[in-house]
């Protein structure tokens, strides 16, 4: 059926650093075809559009805006998202790169319309809203890919080798640690990251949850979550910070600390990192992942004024555009191969004609784990439910009952 073309919702700072610099190398190797991108107003796009690091690496590459980019900045179009939807052809891909709690109508008008899905995590935010969504993408034989970037880290990818090889033992508690810049306050987090829709465990921690499973195999089944709530410049309320303790099936504990509040001064872009202890008959273990400091570290040239800080840890690993035997500059990282896998398999379900082997296709991307789907990372909504309840009641514990999927408080 040949390439896709691509639609992005949203055109937020994932977009920037990660998404749109991801699908325009693809597109520049004829993975995908074209890429459009629709936002409530302008602004957004225009600052993709403009972006002197985003044209340095992809010179002469552009997207199709969504409104046009000589709409006034101050016309908002809330529903414009249904229409650039209904634009594409059968069977392309919608990227959902929205607020959290904007997901499911986004996804639901996708596959209605015919068309694989993409989505950052997580997916939704109910787990009834999941099993819609996996019922009606099997029955149009639509793949559903959720992007957890951590998955794609070579040391995420080894440790889950390695522990599903008995390397470690038995995992018994662990700690995991996320803290976003501190200017994620002063940005359009201040319009939809409130109290009453999401906080930073569901929103960063989830990560690091949905991390111990993928490393282990063991399922989450219980959380409590702690918050503290700050204003924003705006006057809203937010949670600011969290405290999360998760235990798995097995009786492994994972402390889980989150935040938006790593200084803009700091020597990193965040703060965060998984530790893990392991027991088995004659010893213990341990698994260490640092991932803010990455053995690399530059101080700039003083009358460089930006960015303000003078010393960096640089993130190797996550996301870069590095030089390439090729025009501009190529994405690297594990940010950029989860996006390349996830548009692998849209592109790999439509190659095969035989509605059957579809289906067994999409199940086999199920079984292999590897990557995010409704089927495959269920658990991620039923713990993310039960977290925002537990914050929400200060604390208390909420269990999952696998066996009937339901939502127990203690």
């Amino acid at each position: 059926m040949g390439v896709k073309n691509i639609l992005i919702l949203g055109g937020g700072m994932i977009v920037y650093d990660q998404i749109l610099p991801s699908l325009y190398h693809l597109q520049r190797i004829g993975a995908i075809g074209q890429i459009s991108i629709c936002a409530r107003h302008t602004t957004p796009l225009k600052t993709l559009h403009d972006s002197p690091i985003i044209k340095e690496a992809f010179p002469n590459q552009s997207f199709v805006p969504f409104p046009s980019l000589n709409t006034p900045e101050e016309e908002y179009y809330p529903e414009l998202y249904k229409d650039a939807i209904k634009s594409l052809p059968p069977r392309q891909c919608v990227f959902i790169a929205l607020p959290d709690h904007l997901h499911y109508p986004a996804i639901m008008e996708a596959l209605n319309h015919e068309q694989h899905v993409i989505c950052v995590k997580p997916l939704v935010q109910t787990y009834k809203q999941l099993v819609e969504i996996e019922k009606i993408s099997k029955e149009k034989k639509l793949f559903v890919g959720v992007e957890y970037h951590k998955r794609f880290d070579i040391r995420s990818l080894l440790a889950r080798k390695h522990y599903r090889d008995g390397l470690f033992g038995e995992f018994v508690i662990g700690e995991a640690k996320m803290i976003e810049p501190y200017y994620y306050r002063h940005s359009n987090f201040q319009n939809w990251f409130t109290y009453d829709i999401s906080d930073p465990f569901t929103y960063v921690g989830c990560h690091y949850v949905d991390l111990v499973s993928f490393i282990t195999g063991l399922k989450p089944v219980a959380v409590s979550v702690i918050g503290i709530k700050k204003p924003y410049s705006n006057g809203n309320i937010g949670y600011m910070w969290s405290h999360g303790r998760v235990t798995y099936e097995n009786g492994g504990i994972l402390s889980v600390i989150n935040g938006l509040g790593y200084p803009d001064m700091g020597g990193g872009s965040n703060q965060q990192g998984l530790e893990m202890y392991f027991e088995s008959k004659n010893s213990t273990s341990i698994l260490r992942h640092d991932d803010q400091f990455r053995g690399v570290s530059y101080s700039i040239k003083e009358e460089l004024t930006e960015p303000r800080k003078k010393f960096y840890t640089i993130n190797t690993d996550y996301f870069r555009l590095v030089p390439w035997n090729g025009p501009g500059l190529k994405p690297v990282g594990y940010g950029y191969t989860s996006i390349e896998e996830l548009v692998k398999c849209v592109n790999k379900i439509d190659t095969i004609e035989d509605e059957q082997e579809q289906l067994e296709e999409l199940e086999n991307i199920d079984k292999q784990g590897i990557i995010a789907t409704p089927k495959n990372a269920y658990y991620n909504e039923l713990i993310n439910e039960c977290a925002r309840l537990s914050i929400q009641e200060n604390g208390k514990t909420y269990f999952v009952d696998y066996k009937s999927k339901n939502i127990l408080k203690k």
